[in-house]
């Protein structure tokens, strides 16, 4: 289901262009109230069932700001519109304690909604860890996290954010203090980049007792950046957003590195990186694996008769069951052209048969409609379904069997 954003803006304009905005490229769902009073039921009728609050400040039948606290007494995080920004005004929204704050200037300002709404989703995924000995600044830093609706983990030194990081891989975001007792922040950093590169995980270190000279050693030693405590909400979220935003970049360009354009499977070069740590792993503590080739069958003869964007469905529907037929843990790749490989961790060579065997009969029962005819595919598979010496050796036994499943008539799977 959708995720739903509660939107109080009382501008016919700007509110139906927000909407619009919102839903074709987030495809959110936008309940818009004009008023105080329709925010109101809306969150009686929903019992406050929204990720995200987009607030006007002033409304013309409340006063300023007291929407912000009805949709926040329902612990809903809140971004805040206002035609004008003073300081009085802005110190008075981050009493309230809202995510953002945006200035009603332009079409600019809708582009940063949209971007802050994304951001603050997929902040739901993100775990930071915040390391201070003091309970007080981890409070309060997990406080102003949750409103931005990140995970938190806490530790007090830095023996146990090692530990925290040793046992939970998905954390990406530590805030290190430098001043703690066995170990400072500074140590606690390099003793980090020793098992997390920068791409991986970001640092930023934060003291009481911050200067030039403290936060150049932070960042040598391996931070991303470096915040003076006390700090401002404001100067917080930006840092921590740009440090997320940074690494979420960096896996989007690896992504796409690893993927092939058309059917978004992992590439050769993937394959081959991370299938060779699979096998290395397999073999040290002996578990079975299993390597299959899969070939599209008649795939000239769909391209020549059909042309080439029948053959790109083609390509991306076999992709589609592939995918759905294996396990995330599973390597699935394609090769090129029309071959496939797909590397299974754990089953014993019946399991392995059956597993691609399953695969083919949903190849086989698929069909694809191509201008007026409806056409149907079918792939011959060779499987390897033992570990052998070498990853090579493996992919080599499979090649042999995928050949012999061509010349049996194709639309088959043999495995050794």
């Amino acid at each position: 289901m959708k995720p739903k954003l509660l939107m109080v803006e009382d501008s016919r304009f700007f509110g139906t262009l927000l909407k619009q905005k919102i839903e074709k490229k987030l495809g959110h769902r936008v309940f818009w109230a004009s008023t105080y009073a329709m925010a109101k039921q809306l969150l009686e009728e929903e019992r406050g069932d929204f990720f995200l609050g987009l607030l006007d400040l002033n409304l013309p039948d409340s006063k300023p700001g007291e929407v912000v606290d009805l949709v926040r007494g329902y612990k809903i995080p809140a971004v805040v519109f206002t035609a004008e920004l003073s300081n009085d005004i802005r110190e008075d929204i981050w009493a309230k304690n809202v995510a953002d704050y945006v200035i009603k200037q332009g079409s600019q300002d809708i582009d940063y909604v949209i971007s802050t709404i994304r951001r603050l989703y997929l902040n739901s995924e993100i775990k930071v860890l915040l390391v201070d000995d003091s309970r007080f600044s981890r409070e309060h830093m997990a406080r102003l996290l949750a409103i931005h609706r990140y995970q938190t983990l806490q530790a007090e030194n830095g023996e146990e954010a090692l530990a925290a990081l040793k046992e939970d891989l998905g954390i990406q975001l530590a805030i290190v203090d430098y001043n703690m007792p066995g170990m400072n922040g500074d140590e606690l950093t390099r003793r980090i980049r020793n098992t997390h590169r920068h791409e991986d995980l970001s640092i930023i270190g934060v003291s009481a007792q911050g200067n030039s000279l403290l936060s150049a050693k932070f960042i040598k030693s391996g931070a991303n950046d470096f915040i003076i405590k006390p700090f401002i909400s404001e100067e917080f979220y930006c840092r921590v957003s740009q440090n997320v935003e940074m690494l979420t970049n960096i896996k989007t360009i690896r992504e796409l590195s690893n993927r092939d354009y058309l059917t978004n499977l992992y590439n050769r070069r993937y394959f081959f990186e991370n299938a060779k740590e699979l096998f290395v792993k397999a073999a040290k503590q002996d578990h079975p694996l299993a390597l299959g080739m899969i070939d599209i069958d008649n795939f000239k003869f769909v391209n020549d008769t059909y042309g080439h964007d029948a053959g790109d469905a083609v390509l991306c529907r076999i992709s589609n069951i592939l995918q759905a037929s294996f396990q995330k843990t599973d390597i699935v790749a394609r090769f090129g052209g029309e071959e496939f490989c797909v590397l299974v961790s754990g089953p014993e060579s019946e399991d392995a048969r059956l597993l691609f065997e399953k695969a083919r009969l949903r190849i086989e029962a698929t069909e694809l409609n191509v201008g007026d005819k409806i056409l149907r595919i079918t792939v011959s598979v060779g499987v390897c379904t033992h570990r052998l010496e070498s990853l090579a050796e493996m992919i080599s036994n499979a090649d042999q069997l995928l050949y012999k499943a061509k010349n049996a008539n194709k639309n088959c799977v043999i495995c050794k």
